[in-house]
C-alpha cells in the first residue's frame, strides 16, 4: 500500500471516531458548541505542532489558505448537525457524495481527468446514497425514510467538503500540510462563535472527555486527509475515505444499537464497492 493510501485509511477511521464521539456529545450539546470544540483543540494541537516544526504558520497563499478554512467550517457545521440527527452510518454514507462532488471540481478548477473509472463508480456511489436516503418521491409513502431537511444538511456538508478537498489539493503542491490544517481551525473559531453562543450549554463530566477526544481524532484525520490528498489525484483520494462508512456502521451497531435496514446495508456496499474499484485504478 502507498503512502498516500495509508493516509487516507488512517484518516477515515480517525473521522469514524469523530463523528461517533460527535454523536454522544450532540445527545445534550448543540452541534455548532461542538464545531467549536473541536476547532479550539485542532487550533491549539496544530500551532504547538507547527512551532515543533519550525514552520510559519501563515503560508504564502493566504487568500486560498482562508478559502479553504471558510469551506471547512460550512461543511464541519453541516456533517455535526446531521450526525447529531441522524443514524450515524447514514449519515456518514450521506456526506460521502463529496467524492463524487470533488471529480468534477477538480476537473473544472486543477485540471485533472475524468476518466470512465470515476465517472461509473461515481455513479454508483450514488445510486448507493439513494438507497441510504430511501426519498419518499422514489420508495412511496410507505417507505422508512430519512429527514428530508438533515438529508439536505448532510449533502451540504459533502459539497463544502468537496470544495475544500480541491482547495486543499491545490495547496498541497506549495503549502506545508500543517499550514493547511492550522488555517481550518483559525477560520472556523471566530466564524463558529456567533452561531454558537445563543444555545450554549457548559458541558458536564464526560461531555469534556468527549470534546477532547472529537479534537485529538479530527486532528489525526485532517493531518492523513492533507497528505493523503497531497499524494493522490484529488478524486481517487478522497474515493478510499468511503472505508468510514464501514468503520461508522460499527460505531452505530455497538455504541449506538442502531441497526440499518437493507436498503441501507445495500447502498452501502454500493458506495464502498465503488470506492475500492475506484482505488485499484492507482
Amino acid at each position: 500500500m502507498g503512502t498516500g493510501a495509508a493516509c487516507m485509511l488512517l484518516s477515515a477511521f480517525a473521522f469514524s471516531v469523530m463523528t461517533a464521539l460527535v454523536k454522544l456529545a450532540g445527545e445534550r450539546l448543540p452541534s455548532q458548541e461542538i464545531v467549536v470544540a473541536r476547532a479550539l483543540v485542532s487550533l491549539l494541537l496544530t500551532y504547538a505542532l507547527l512551532r515543533r516544526a519550525g514552520v510559519s504558520p501563515w503560508g504564502e497563499q493566504r487568500a486560498w489558505l482562508w478559502l479553504r478554512g471558510l469551506f471547512g467550517f460550512a461543511g464541519l457545521s453541516c456533517v455535526f448537525a446531521a450526525v447529531t440527527h441522524l443514524p450515524l452510518a447514514e449519515a456518514t454514507v450521506l456526506q460521502y457524495l463529496h467524492p463524487a462532488i470533488t471529480a468534477v471540481l477538480a476537473a473544472l478548477f486543477l485540471g485533472e481527468a475524468i476518466g470512465s473509472r470515476v465517472v461509473m463508480a461515481s455513479a454508483i456511489s450514488l445510486a448507493g446514497v439513494v438507497l441510504v436516503a430511501r426519498p419518499r418521491w422514489l420508495f412511496g409513502l410507505t417507505a422508512d425514510t430519512l429527514d428530508p431537511l438533515w438529508v439536505l444538511v448532510a449533502i451540504g456538508g459533502a459539497a463544502f467538503s468537496a470544495a475544500a478537498y480541491v482547495v486543499v489539493r491545490r495547496l498541497g503542491r506549495s503549502e506545508h500540510p500543517l499550514v493547511i490544517v492550522f488555517y481550518f481551525p483559525l477560520v472556523t473559531v471566530p466564524a463558529a462563535l456567533p452561531t454558537m453562543l445563543p444555545d450554549f450549554v457548559w458541558p458536564e463530566g464526560r461531555e469534556w472527555a468527549l470534546l477532547l477526544g472529537i479534537g485529538l481524532a479530527t486532528q489525526i484525520g485532517q493531518v492523513s486527509l492533507t497528505r493523503g490528498l497531497a499524494l493522490l489525484p484529488a478524486a481517487e483520494g478522497t474515493a478510499l475515505s468511503y472505508l468510514q462508512v464501514v468503520f461508522a456502521a460499527i460505531w452505530g451497531v455497538l455504541v449506538f444499537g442502531e441497526q440499518p435496514d437493507g436498503l441501507a446495508i445495500g447502498g452501502g456496499l454500493l458506495v464502498i464497492g465503488s470506492a475500492f474499484w475506484l482505488s485499484r485504478a492507482r
